[in-house]
């Protein structure tokens, strides 16, 4: 009887264990997908001016997949009046792609504003 009670308990904790171990490795790798996204939002308007459309990319290791996507942002600009402002505000979009170790699919998603020059 102290056997298979001995048994179950040890079953249990290699459970516990494992379940843990496996989560940590979620949490290390959407750690990481946030850092490349972090990453992008960052180099965004800094390089280079901002640009509208869209660009793509993987990190050195080619686990995660990215995408910044730029666009304009014009709300509340009333058409009939001429813009005098020269700055121009845009979205700047950002998704991480990966797998994780069981080959589900995860992606993680960051977005920021940024002013730029009024193209000419």
């Amino acid at each position: 009887m102290a056997f298979v009670l001995l048994a179950l308990v040890m079953v249990t904790a290699f459970e516990v264990f494992s379940t843990g171990m496996s989560r940590a490795g979620d949490l290390d790798d959407r750690s990481r997908a946030l850092a490349v996204a972090q990453s992008q939002l960052a180099a965004a308007g800094t390089e280079e001016l901002f640009k509208e459309g869209q660009v793509q990319g993987e990190t050195a290791d080619r686990r995660f997949r990215w995408t910044t996507a730029v666009t304009r942002t014009e709300e509340g600009q009333d058409p009939t009046r001429p813009v005098q402002a020269p700055f121009i505000l845009y979205r700047v979009d950002v998704r991480v792609d990966w797998s994780s170790a069981t080959g589900r699919a995860q992606s993680l998603a960051l977005a920021s504003l940024g002013l730029g020059q009024r193209p000419q």
